[in-house]
């Protein structure tokens, strides 16, 4: 039907129709999905979730005389500085140390990063090893975005294309990466958000590949590569949507273009920090199938429910629930009514998809043809310590 350069041709003019993908499954809902395609040109998604396999490379410039940073603290967390000599990897969960005594957990490199973008003033010390041609031994000073060379996100693992449902069936209340879970089936939280979610809207990544342009956190970013534990041959429904974790994306992006509405720290009590993020993916229409995907309902999309109690790295389930049931608030478990809490921001969700289009008819953002695609046969490899794995059926 189109090509990614007519598209871009189009969005130079501000002649394209871009609908958000909400947008686009009320039209299909209306007119079909043949008359919709002939009529829209982008589809905009987005989420914003917790994202905690993320971090930021930071150059700092050269000090006089010169250091080679071998251990580092910004606001009391530690980067990694195993890179060259002002080269340093903020991770997104990485805790931060305490300070005369004094435990500040709560502070992580999330928020350190969320700071940053926010333009405020980071501590910084350093020390160093010393050699002849970096004699220094030690540094310390504050740093703004505007005052080091390079910021950047680069983050291993973002976007998952779909996720689980975590409960708790023990006796005792747990702190995970999901937030808390209540003992007996006292509570059910989701984290991927669902129809809304880049990926559950192009389940076999035809439109998203090495090089895509996206909107990450509020600036302009890429996806650089395919994320860890990258799972594409995880088990399908008939509409080609996984039930579970499966594709995930390496994305990148300055730092320094970012918002911080879109980049916000955050903890985990009893578990540690993370990052939330806002990430929208465009998606071209290209032909007629593109928006026979964008199509899909929350009735259409399941994922498993999960029982954290069990200390293993394959946990029973109690079974596949579809994620309008998990909007509904409320599920029913081994005959138990659970109230249900999304960790994802629909709201936030939605609103990213917006950003991005409006980028887009204002002609500030065009498409990119990618240069790779991403692997669709990537195995899962585990490092089992336990012997023989649990089946989930």
């Amino acid at each position: 039907m189109r090509t990614i350069a007519e598209i871009n041709d189009k969005i130079s003019q501000q002649r394209a129709v871009v609908w958000t993908v909400e947008e686009l499954k009320a039209r299909v809902a209306e007119v079909g999905v043949t008359q919709a395609a002939k009529a829209v040109d982008v589809i905009t998604t987005g989420t914003f979730e917790p994202m905690e396999s993320s971090g930021a490379m930071i150059n700092l410039g050269h000090t006089d005389p010169p250091i080679k940073i071998r251990q580092c603290w910004l606001d009391s967390v530690p980067a990694y500085s195993g890179f060259g000599a002002v080269d340093l990897y903020l991770g997104a969960t990485q805790v931060g140390e305490a300070i005369d005594g004094e435990e500040i957990r709560e502070k992580g490199g999330g928020y350190v990063i969320e700071d940053l973008i926010a333009g405020k003033p980071v501590h910084l010390r350093a020390l160093g090893q010393v050699t002849d041609c970096y004699p220094r031994g030690s540094f310390e000073t504050t740093i703004t975005r505007e005052t080091i060379n390079q910021f950047y996100l680069f983050n291993p693992r973002n976007l998952y294309q779909n996720f689980i449902v975590g409960v708790n069936g023990g006796d005792r209340p747990l702190a995970t990466y999901l937030g808390p879970l209540q003992p007996r089936l006292g509570n059910a939280v989701y984290s991927n958000p669902g129809a809304l979610a880049p990926l559950l809207n192009d389940p076999d990544l035809q439109l998203v590949g090495i090089g895509t342009r996206i909107f990450l956190g509020g600036g302009i970013g890429y996806v650089a590569w395919e994320g860890t534990q990258h799972f594409p041959l995880q088990r399908r429904l008939p509409n080609r949507t996984p039930i579970g974790p499966a594709a995930t994306l390496a994305l990148i992006g300055d730092a320094k273009q970012m918002d911080a509405r879109w980049v916000r720290g955050c903890y985990f009590k009893n578990y540690g920090p993370s990052l939330m993020l806002g990430v929208g993916v465009p998606f071209p229409v290209l032909q007629e199938e593109v928006v026979a995907h964008c199509a899909v309902q929350d009735q259409d999309l399941v994922a498993p429910v999960v029982d954290f109690s069990i200390p293993r790295r394959v946990r029973p389930t109690f079974g596949l629930v579809s994620y309008a049931q998990l909007k509904s608030g409320r599920l029913t478990i081994d005959g138990k009514n659970v109230r249900v809490a999304p960790l994802a921001s629909l709201f936030r969700s939605r609103q990213v998809a917006m950003e991005l289009k409006q980028w887009i008819e204002a002609g500030t953002f065009t498409l990119t043809e990618f240069v790779a695609p991403i692997p669709a046969d990537q195995t899962f490899r585990p490092q089992d310590a336990w012997g023989s794995q649990i089946a989930i059926d």
